[in-house]
């Protein structure tokens, strides 16, 4: 009897050691295969990495060791630069009302809120700077994101569904393209600013049976620099019975005469139906965006813009430095004129230098040695024709069409050795082909960084072939 329960005890003892062998077994072709994804996943990424630094496209991101002022500490690099590529329009990312008021909020409010607006992340200065922003543009309610890119991809997903149709400027922002793209609405693209395609493209969503007709672009395209012809987009669109919206990122605070954007300098205020817009460009370059429009529809953003409902709220500080800058817009328009001064000087400086300029009522420097710029120059000569003049609005984007990614990286290190600090933008932030420096003024710019910037372009472009 021992015997045989030792016989069976040992039979046991094999069986454990075989099922022990084949999950030992298992677990190894699992890990291989696993290895193997892995692997698999790395190469691919290492492949693409060598096709982008191969295409002279790769980015590299410079550290900046001050705050965003006109001249900028970088790492690396032995003298401070001047800094003619942020979207510090106005100068107020460092003006000591803003950082101000952004402490006092930290003493007040707290750092953040570690949680999304409708459970507990609703302060009172969100409501106030929510009302403040509705009492700027003249609409009924505005609902903050923690970015206009968020604003853009949960706009249309909550208000649009498969009887709608979207009509998009196929030079949108990608924030908006993808905003598209996950809502159920057909959709349209039409020509860049092209009002005929537009209106071929609406008739299109009518003949479909769309219920509502939303058209959507940019207030200022911000590779360009071009103002959206946003008062014949309102004619059309009320021609048809269709509503519209702008992403005003590049134009709140000081496009048109009091800076309230294309809306106001197309001679349209208050008739663009829903605008986005961020608190991270001219409006002291923290954070945020938000959507802004009649109360119902932000209302219902409220419910089901899935980037609200799931992203945490806006930190106290960004909130309180935000209602500040409002403040300051309110009280003066000191600012934005200087901006302006700065603006047309440079463009006359740099027309002068033998730039070809861009029609158009905003400064953009376009090179006339390369052929995709000819072709680019021609494109928006015949947009300008068809756009009506926004005669109080500014361009502070000024693209220098390069064509070739390689020589645009080549130009902004060569314009960074003399102290000037821009960037070459190239595929796939832009259409492949259309390479280019893109040049942002401020109102933090004093006459002596405008001669300083021009004469270093006037060096490199020569240099380089860009001007003769």
């Amino acid at each position: 009897m021992t015997r045989l329960l030792l016989a069976k005890a040992v039979d046991v003892v094999n069986l454990q050691h075989f099922v022990g062998a084949q999950q030992l077994l298992q677990l190894r072709s699992f890990t291989t295969s696993l290895a193997a994804a892995q692997d698999a996943l790395v190469l691919k990424a290492r492949q693409q990495l060598e096709e982008i630094r191969a295409a002279g496209t790769f980015k590299v991101e410079r550290q900046i060791t001050t705050p965003q002022e006109a001249s900028v500490g970088v790492l690396d690099v032995a003298q401070p630069v001047l800094n003619f590529c942020a979207n510090n329009y106005l100068g107020l990312s460092n003006h000591p009302v803003v950082v101000a008021a952004a402490r006092k909020a930290l003493d007040s409010h707290g750092y953040g809120l570690s949680s999304v607006r409708f459970i507990c992340g609703t302060q009172d200065l969100h409501k106030q700077l929510e009302a403040r922003i509705s009492a700027f543009h003249g609409t009924e309610d505005t609902i903050l994101y923690p970015s206009c890119f968020d604003a853009n991809a949960g706009l249309f997903e909550a208000l649009l569904g498969p009887e709608d149709a979207v009509i998009s400027d196929e030079l949108n922002h990608a924030s908006i393209i993808d905003g598209i793209r996950l809502c159920k609405a057909k959709r349209y693209r039409y020509k860049h600013m092209d009002l005929i395609d537009l209106e071929h493209k609406i008739m299109e969503a009518e003949d479909a049976g769309a219920k509502v007709k939303l058209i959507a672009t940019d207030g200022v395209f911000s590779m360009d620099g071009d103002i959206a012809p946003i008062g014949d987009i309102v004619a059309l669109a009320h021609h048809h019975d269709a509503q519209v919206f702008s992403d005003e990122c590049h134009a709140t605070g000081f496009v048109g005469a009091t800076g309230r954007g294309t809306d106001e300098a197309c001679n349209v205020p208050g008739q663009v139906d829903i605008i986005n817009s961020t608190l991270g460009k001219a409006l002291g370059g923290g954070t945020g965006g938000y959507t802004t429009g009649k109360a119902d529809v932000v209302a219902l953003l409220r419910q089901r813009a899935r980037p609200y409902l799931f992203s945490n709220s806006l930190a106290p500080s960004a909130v309180a430095a935000s209602i500040a800058v409002f403040d300051l817009l309110s009280s003066s328009s000191a600012l934005r004129d200087k901006l302006q001064e700065n603006a047309d000087y440079f463009r006359q400086q740099m027309a002068a230098a033998g730039f070809s300029i861009r029609p158009g009522s905003h400064p953009i420097v376009v090179s006339a040695a390369a052929a995709a710029a000819a072709a680019a120059a021609a494109a928006a000569a015949a947009a300008a024709a068809a756009a009506p003049a926004a005669s109080a609005a500014i361009k502070q984007l000024w693209p220098i069409m390069l064509g070739d990614a390689a020589l645009a990286n080549k130009m902004a290190s060569a314009m960074l050795q003399r102290g000037v600090y821009v960037v070459g933008f190239s595929y796939p932030v832009v259409p492949k082909g259309t390479a280019r420096i893109r040049v942002q003024l401020s109102a933090a710019h004093e006459r002596e960084h405008l001669d300083k910037a021009i004469a270093a372009f006037k060096d490199v472009g020569k240099q380089l072939g860009v001007i003769e």
